[in-house]
């Protein structure tokens, strides 16, 4: 049983995702955005074995540094976006001024690749690339609990007009992936509320199901 505490981050509202499975003192991030305050508070006691990172733009980043000195836990981030991880003009806090100052970390301990399994907390978590968001883009599977990133979301799905975005790849994903896993598992995206891949499949107005 995985135990998922959803904190919503910063000016854009981003999810940050405390995950836990049965031994409570152990953690796992996904996603820990700007204005990490009350994630922070929350991981006070916990070992954290990992942050992942569905993609690199600046909203789902703003709390990697803070928490990986605090907490000495690796980052997991796709290859495609390492140098976002590291660069305010690529992940796109150069070009946000009135939101936010200059974002940059320190580069990612280790890849994220399609097909990968991590095992972490007790759990495996199956990674998906799922570009057209942005390029590195990967949803991460676990049980039947998808981490969708600005994927796709409750009706919606993530815009593609930023650096690296592409629409055609953006339903490829969803179409021939997201869509692919049963009714019942239920999306965690970036922003906004959760979903089930169900539900996605029969009201989504941007990417209907083949």
């Amino acid at each position: 049983m995985l135990n998922i505490r959803t904190f919503t981050l910063g000016p854009l509202q981003t999810n940050a995702y405390l995950l836990q499975g049965e031994d409570p003192s152990k953690a796992v991030i996904v996603d820990p955005g700007m204005n990490p305050g009350p994630l922070l508070k929350a991981i006070q006691d916990l070992e954290i074995e990992a942050i992942l990172l569905t993609h690199a733009h600046f909203d789902h980043i703003g709390g990697v540094e803070e928490i990986r000195k605090l907490k000495g836990c690796p980052v997991y981030l796709h290859d495609l976006e390492s140098d976002w991880l590291t660069t305010a003009k690529l992940n796109g806090s150069l070009n946000w001024p009135q939101v936010t100052p200059p974002i940059a970390a320190a580069p990612a301990e280790f890849a994220l690749d399609e097909g990968q399994k991590l095992e972490l907390i007790g759990h495996t978590f199956q990674v998906y690339h799922t570009p057209g968001h942005s390029p590195g883009s990967v949803s991460l599977l676990c049980g039947d609990d998808l981490f969708a990133g600005d994927v796709l979301f409750r009706m919606g799905v993530g815009r593609t007009d930023l650096t690296g975005g592409r629409e055609r790849d953006l339903v490829d994903s969803i179409q021939n992936k997201l869509y692919r896993f049963p009714d019942e598992v239920k999306v965690y995206p970036g922003h906004g509320p959760k979903t089930t891949i169900g539900y996605e499949k029969q009201n989504n107005p941007y990417v209907p199901a083949i």
